[in-house]
């Protein structure tokens, strides 16, 4: 139907994603065949990974609700609990954040997606979480996902940022990604105080230095 619309009406970037994103979801539809239930264990479909996963349940409900002090990850994940949504860029940051910087069971990631999302696709949702956790079919070994060098470029302006964290209304945009790291005389005149107003982040990677 889309390569008809193509055809018929217009060929653009909206279509070339579309087409792109299916691929991809016959893709796991594919890697859930082969592997089954392998799909759903600790260790993915790769039997010789040896990554020791935290079970920080305190680390995991504030990733939840949107309160790890990292305004990219909070955003998305509020807009997951009020709507039942986020973007395709948006999972794929949280989904790192919790693996790679807060080394949390990916399965536990995996399941609270199954719980929320209303566009939930079992092969989707497993399949895209081993990938990002390194326990899937991933050629490049350990992708990881700099949280701010994403913000800065998928939300420049930190509209979104801005619409779902309104307590960080104030900040510039160019100091919102990195608010903790704001001289106190700073949050003072934008009216957030790190820590009280919003919270401090659970981790701060050597990965985000030298990020502006």
């Amino acid at each position: 139907e889309i390569k008809k619309y193509e055809r018929q009406r217009i060929k653009n970037e909206s279509t070339y994603w579309l087409v792109f994103e299916l691929i991809w979801r016959d893709y796991f539809r594919f890697i859930a065949k082969k592997y089954g239930n392998k799909l759903f264990r600790l260790e993915g479909i790769r039997p010789d990974n040896k990554v020791k996963w935290l079970e920080n349940k305190k680390f995991f409900e504030k990733w939840i609700n949107g309160e790890t002090g990292v305004p990219f990850v909070d955003a998305n994940m509020r807009e997951l609990l009020e709507t039942g949504f986020m973007s395709n860029r948006g999972r794929q940051n949280v989904a790192s954040f919790l693996t790679k910087d807060l080394k949390i069971n990916w399965t536990w990631g995996a399941m609270w997606f199954e719980s929320q999302l209303l566009d939930y696709d079992v092969c989707s949702n497993w399949g895209n979480w081993t990938y990002v956790a390194g326990v899937g079919n991933d050629p490049r070994e350990n992708r990881y996902f700099n949280i701010i060098s994403q913000a800065q470029r998928y939300d420049p302006q930190a509209e979104y940022v801005k619409h779902w964290l309104p307590e960080l209304l104030e900040v510039p945009a160019k100091k919102i990604h990195q608010v903790a790291e704001l001289p106190i005389a700073e949050q003072k005149k934008y009216n957030v105080i790190v820590g009280v107003d919003y919270p401090q982040p659970l981790v701060n990677s050597t990965k985000w230095v030298n990020v502006h």
